[in-house]
């Protein structure tokens, strides 16, 4: 587990990760987790790097700020963080809902990234998806589960996030479950569904304008968002680097950490990320 502090940004709490030294490389989470989904990738990346991860407004044990819940408003909180860290210019790393706003942040905020990675995320709006992802897309069923059915739609993740056999450790598990089960959480999850689904197709059309050395680099037997997807992405982007990790499931950050942490060192190269 990743040791935290709380941050006070505008008023509102902020979880906090950080450990290591050297150029910045900042973690985006996806749900129902939070920071804690990088408490063995992390590690491996502070052997070269001032790695940061945090709860995203709204979720994990972070307050919620105001304005919407889109990738574009996650990726302005995102720079905000930045400002107040004082950190100019950083990789970024996006995994699964953290995905969206690193290619909104690398699209707008040319400046201030250095080189991006996403991971295992819904980047192609109408590209096949699970069933599970198809049904929490539409508006209705989104908020009828996520407000009334936590505990179902959180071990259903666990069920297909994770390869046959393999389990989360206890402390892991309860951290992500707290957080999740919280109905503040939930609510903004909800807020974020729909924000998303609203403008997936307007980030789409952005992806050509992108000119930040990129990765994209997928679990070949991600359940919900297949290899189609980081395939088209890759295309899309100029000079982006598609990568496959055999057999990895949807959480390889997790079970897969070593071989994870391997892929971006060896794209971050011999050179400093900044």
């Amino acid at each position: 587990m990743l040791e935290t502090t709380t941050e006070t940004h505008g008023g509102r709490k902020l979880r906090v990760a950080r450990m290591g030294s050297g150029p910045q490389v900042i973690l985006l989470h996806g749900y129902p987790d939070n920071l804690q989904v990088w408490s063995e990738l992390a590690p491996r990346l502070a052997a070269r790097f001032e790695v940061l991860a945090f709860d995203w407004p709204g979720m994990g044990y972070s307050e919620a700020w105001t304005g919407g819940a889109t990738p574009f408003d996650f990726a302005r909180r995102l720079r905000t963080l930045m400002d107040a860290w004082n950190i100019r210019k950083a990789a970024i790393i996006g995994h699964d809902m953290g995905g969206q706003p690193a290619l909104a942040f690398a699209a707008q905020y040319t400046d201030r990234i250095s080189q991006l990675v996403v991971m295992n995320s819904l980047v192609i709006w109408d590209e096949k998806t699970s069933w599970e992802i198809a049904l929490l897309r539409k508006f209705g069923w989104n908020r009828v589960l996520l407000e009334r059915l936590p505990r179902a739609v959180y071990f259903r993740a666990i069920r297909t996030f994770l390869p046959r056999g393999s389990k989360l450790s206890p402390e892991l598990r309860s951290d992500l479950w707290e957080s999740f089960k919280r109905p503040e959480v939930r609510k903004f999850v909800v807020r974020m569904c729909a924000g998303y689904q609203g403008t997936l197709p307007r980030l789409k059309q952005l992806y050509p304008t992108i000119r930040t050395r990129s990765l994209f680099l997928w679990a070949e037997r991600d359940r919900h968002f297949p290899v189609a997807h980081a395939k088209k992405l890759a295309e899309m982007v100029p000079g982006a680097k598609f990568e496959e990790i055999p057999g990895a499931g949807h959480w390889m950050a997790l079970n897969l950490a070593e071989e994870v942490s391997s892929h971006m060192l060896r794209f971050f190269g011999t050179s400093d990320a900044q």
